[in-house]
């Protein structure tokens, strides 16, 4: 059954759950996102990625900047809806805003519930070294990401798996999962499981102030931050190339088993470095190999083709 649907999301993570609902032929009566940002060198205002999918798909579109007024509030209303489907949205709703819904506000969420309750539940999955994660489908209420979950799916987080792959997955995942808990609900037969009381972590937003890679960290944790962070905002460290020392995005790398780390070298150490063999860096404990970088104002690259251009060379120290 086909169900009166108003949709909440902004990035492009919310797009494939938009798509399969369409597809699904509910009637999604209207796309709430956040309002334009000025982004990009030219600071020209961007739509989000959920508003021009919306546009493209001729939905009508709200961009309020809170729904916090009864302006908004009886605006949300007039649309009737049976249900309201949240991805990623960004703004708090309000209990009036929960309660008008027929069947409530369902709400897409990146994790296994209620580990990573919160904003970045992707990155800090991957940067604490978590082996899987998923998607539920779970109601909302008035709190964080503390409401019971309705259907959820597990994927396997793999070694070398970056944030913006999990993304990726996840998303896809995401949509396949919310038709199908709508569709159960159209039948009445989505039941509600509370969330457990014990294992509760948050999943605070990424700080600008903790994407320096920190040397000292053992080369495991290190390179769980890498790929946690990788492609977006990315971390990074200084180098000295060109005789200055320069910021370098580290995109991918890998533990390194095959270089015995002497006894008192300093972490940060380049341990070995060539275009064909690629740049081994000591860490507190253990070591990285660097396999992706990207240098301030150029596209990311191999780290052969880095190599040509950087020379690094053992005994050097990044930072």
């Amino acid at each position: 059954m086909s169900l009166r649907i108003v949709f909440m999301g902004t990035p492009d993570f919310a797009v494939p759950t938009l798509m399969e609902i369409v597809g699904q032929g509910h009637d999604v009566v209207a796309c709430y996102t956040q309002p334009p940002r000025k982004a990009g060198r030219g600071m020209a205002e961007r739509k989000s990625a959920v508003h021009q999918a919306a546009e493209t798909l001729g939905i009508d579109v709200f961009t309020p900047e809170s729904l916090k007024s009864e302006e908004e509030q009886a605006r949300f209303a007039s649309l009737s809806p049976d249900v309201a489907v949240v991805v990623a949205y960004g703004l708090l709703l309000p209990l009036a805003i929960l309660e008008t819904p027929t069947h409530g506000c369902v709400n897409l969420h990146a994790s296994l519930l209620p580990r990573w309750r919160g904003a970045a539940p992707i990155n800090r999955a991957i940067m604490a070294g978590d082996a899987e994660t998923g998607v539920e489908v779970m109601r909302m209420e008035e709190g964080l990401d503390t409401g019971p979950v309705y259907m959820a799916e597990r994927i396997a987080i793999g070694d070398t798996m970056t944030a913006g792959e999990l993304h990726d997955r996840l998303a896809a995942l995401g949509g396949d999962l919310m038709v199908r808990a709508l569709a159960a609900l159209s039948r009445g037969a989505l039941a509600p499981t509370p969330q457990a009381a014990e294992g509760v972590t948050y999943a605070r937003k990424i700080d600008k102030g903790e994407t320096r890679v920190d040397w000292t960290r053992s080369a495991e944790e290190v390179h769980n931050h890498i790929r946690g962070l990788s492609p977006f905002p990315g971390a990074w460290c200084e180098m000295e190339l060109g005789g200055k020392r320069e910021r370098v995005k580290l995109l991918r790398s890998a533990l390194e088993t095959g270089i015995d780390v002497p006894v008192g070298t300093a972490p940060g150490t380049v341990l070995s470095a060539d275009a064909a063999e690629g740049v081994v860096i000591a860490c507190g404990s253990g070591a990285l190999r660097l396999v992706q970088l990207q240098r301030a104002g150029r596209k990311p690259m191999a780290v052969a083709e880095f190599q040509r251009g950087a020379q690094l060379a053992a005994g050097d120290l990044v930072h």
